[in-house]
């Protein structure tokens, strides 16, 4: 297996796990991933929270680490990258404003490389106008958007993950096993024991 360069568009708030367990994971098995954030540079670090599920009739948000990036947003191009990682949290809300962020979301599904993307990272797929004839999963309150972008939600328990051609995705940081151990064959990452 060839070491692929990925991708991870980030931001404040950005879910605490769905960053830093897929970034650590991916440099583990001996991917690059550079985490990037519009306006930061290498060494900046972004805010995240913990998003849990304790009963209510949503996630509760804590205060969670500040994560360091390790690029510079103003210095990558997509061509670059092999594969694409989108976490959740509430990053994709505001980062599906950057007309650069959405460009580079379509280089990829254009392209057809790799994309995971988790939870609300489903927002940053629709505002990109990629999911139009694809199934997708997300957290459930972004169900409406995969809709409405032309695309089909994938209503899977939060521990699972869904595939679609090279669009892995999954509901919430639970499915990190299922999300992360489809995301792999993509990339063409072997793993034996």
């Amino acid at each position: 297996m060839a070491a692929k360069k990925i991708l991870m568009l980030t931001g404040d708030y950005t879910e605490d796990y769905e960053t830093m367990v897929p970034f650590q994971a991916l440099l583990m098995v001996g991917h690059t991933v550079h985490a990037v954030c519009p306006g930061k540079k290498a060494g900046e670090s972004v805010r995240t929270a913990i998003h849990d599920f304790e009963g209510d009739q949503t996630y509760s948000e804590k205060p969670g680490h500040n994560f360091t990036l390790n690029a510079s947003f103003a210095d990558i191009r997509a061509e670059d990258y092999d594969a694409l990682v989108i976490p959740g949290g509430r990053a994709p809300e505001y980062l599906r404003l950057n007309p650069e962020v959405l460009a580079m979301v379509r280089h990829f599904a254009d392209t057809g490389k790799p994309i995971a993307a988790i939870c609300h990272g489903a927002q940053l797929l629709a505002a990109a106008g990629v999911l139009s004839g694809r199934s997708c999963s997300a957290y459930p309150a972004c169900g409406p958007e995969v809709r409405a972008a032309g695309g089909q939600y994938a209503d899977i328990p939060v521990d699972q993950a869904h595939v679609d051609g090279n669009l892995v995705t999954a509901p919430a940081w639970p499915a990190h096993p299922a999300w992360l151990a489809k995301f792999l064959p993509l990339l063409g990452t072997q793993i034996t024991l």
